[in-house]
């Protein structure tokens, strides 16, 4: 059994990973938006996507870190791709996540995250969190197969995300679909954290609250992919970086 909860601040639930996983090398693939388009919507293309989106849906076989990076990014191409979507579906699974006993949960418990996974997923496919809780529901119930299918899952889209870049500076960014993926990395690291701060229209910085044991103070992450997605009406508000003279943070439309 795999069995890999996540146990964390707001919810008691913070995302863990093998340390194999964590531990391993991760070959730096930078997103290029032109072979992304023509790879994931030519029919004749090794990765078009609707065939990916099929392979990883139904688990037949295994995929390829190059297929999970096709999968992610061209998520961004498909009318499905909706980043500021309320996902109501997740918010019940974190609801079932937050009063259950990991020791001890009950089917009907975990029959519901299940249930809840499928919906969650026609609004983010590659959630973690979502993954995660898929594949702890499946260990629960003695479904190996499945249990490990979401946890390779998981692994692929972390490494993915981990392989558009180096999250050390500026220039070498993390690439991530939704803000929350961002947080699900970090989690997935062991790593605490505080609020994102923008720095620039398209990074934005997460410090750690305590440095990483290489002296990291925190990573910055590429949300250009989020914000190009906005729809018109949705305003919000984050804090920049550059803030003085007490200036209220910018309403980004």
């Amino acid at each position: 059994m795999i069995r890999r909860l996540f146990i964390g601040a707001i919810l008691s639930l913070a995302l863990s990973v093998a340390a194999s996983a964590q531990e391993a090398e991760v070959e730096l693939r930078i997103p290029d938006e032109d072979d992304i388009i023509h790879q994931t919507l030519a029919t004749n293309s090794p990765y078009y996507y609707t065939n990916l989106l099929l392979k990883y849906r139904n688990g037949t076989e295994p995929l390829s870190d190059v297929e999970y990076y096709y999968l992610y990014y061209g998520f961004v191409y498909q009318e499905e791709y909706r980043p500021f979507a309320e996902n109501k579906p997740l918010d019940y699974m974190l609801s079932i996540m937050s009063g259950i006993n990991p020791e001890q949960p009950t089917v009907g418990q975990l029959e519901a995250l299940i249930e809840r996974g499928m919906e969650a997923m026609e609004y983010d496919p590659f959630c973690p969190k979502m993954l995660n809780m898929l594949a702890y529901a499946y260990g629960a119930l003695d479904d190996p197969h499945r249990e490990q299918l979401y946890f390779n899952h998981l692994n692929g889209i972390l490494r993915a995300i981990e392989s558009s870049g180096t999250g050390r500076k500026e220039e070498s960014p993390w690439h991530v679909l939704m803000f929350s993926h961002a947080y699900d990395l970090l989690a997935s690291k062991g790593y605490r954290y505080n609020e994102a701060r923008i720095i620039s229209r398209s990074v934005e910085y997460v410090p750690l609250l305590q440095k990483s044991e290489d002296r990291t103070k925190g990573f910055y992450f590429d949300y250009s992919r989020v914000y190009r997605n906005k729809p018109d009406e949705v305003t919000f508000k984050r804090d920049r970086t550059w803030q003085f003279n007490n200036l209220k943070p910018q309403e980004y439309k």
